[in-house]
């Protein structure tokens, strides 16, 4: 199927690893240009020299100052922007609401969902110029459920959706596209490190609080990131024009998370 996106302008945040990775190769396959920002130096150097095309740069999306100057370099980069994919977050800490330490709460709140919106704000003036123009945020399976000892990163992840809902009906009269993508656990070394702990806190074996997580959904498998990857294309291309304000699941039918 040709999703028609040869030659859009995109930039994927947190895009040298991971979900991000996956998403950023699946646009180049697609003929996108694609400009990655990471904080990891390291990773972008390595990405770089695979992908000789894409074009990346450092940035904390935390830090405003770091946004815009990422934003500068990557609309100039591409000559444009038509899609801004906020993949960027983190784990955030594992533990009782109230035994959380504060700044690991604001930190997780400042990535996740603040550094959305520190991106966002900075993409509308170039996608108003865009024929097919659209944000898609990273959300979360724990942005529709309750998420023990994962505070921060289930609050965080409930905003996106709020925000991401919000930003649909503001954008409309421009034309810009705003969805929500909300992975149940996505298979790598992140959701091994998430469950690590939470098998620790609940006194079981990591291979067992895999197994009855599962449980949980109809279909008990972790979840490819490619399958990701392939729905951000999809809905970044001009076959999604009247997908807007959704909050899409992709987790096997899960139907709780513990």
């Amino acid at each position: 199927m040709d999703l028609q996106l040869t030659g859009s302008k995109m930039i994927v945040t947190a895009g040298a690893s991971g979900i991000g990775l996956k998403i950023t190769e699946r646009l180049l396959e697609e003929g996108v240009s694609v400009y990655i920002c990471d904080i990891d130096k390291e990773a972008l150097n390595d990405v770089q020299e695979k992908y000789p095309s894409l074009k990346v740069g450092i940035c904390d999306v935390a830090d405003r100052d770091s946004v815009a100057r990422m934003f500068n370099e990557a609309v100039v980069g591409l000559g444009g922007l038509d899609c801004l994919v906020n993949n960027a977050g983190i784990a955030g800490p594992t533990g009782a609401f109230h035994e959380i330490d504060p700044e690991d709460w604001d930190r997780c709140i400042e990535v996740c969902l603040t550094g959305q919106f520190n991106c966002a704000r900075l993409a509308i003036e170039h996608l108003k110029q865009s024929n097919n123009a659209s944000i898609i945020n990273l959300s979360s399976a724990a942005g529709r459920f309750g998420f023990p000892n994962r505070a921060p990163y289930s609050a965080a992840k409930w905003g996106v959706v709020g925000f991401t809902k919000t930003l649909s009906m503001e954008l409309g009269d421009f034309k810009i596209r705003c969805n929500a993508i909300l992975p149940g656990p996505v298979d790598g070394p992140r959701i091994q490190a998430v469950i690590k702990e939470k098998a620790n806190a609940n006194g079981q074996t990591a291979e067992a609080f895999t197994k009855t997580w599962l449980s949980m959904a109809s279909i008990k498998e972790l979840i490819d990131p490619k399958q990701l990857a392939d729905l951000v294309a999809f809905i970044a291309s001009p076959l999604g024009r009247s997908i807007s304000g959704q909050a899409l699941n992709v987790d096997g039918d899960l139907q709780g998370l513990m």
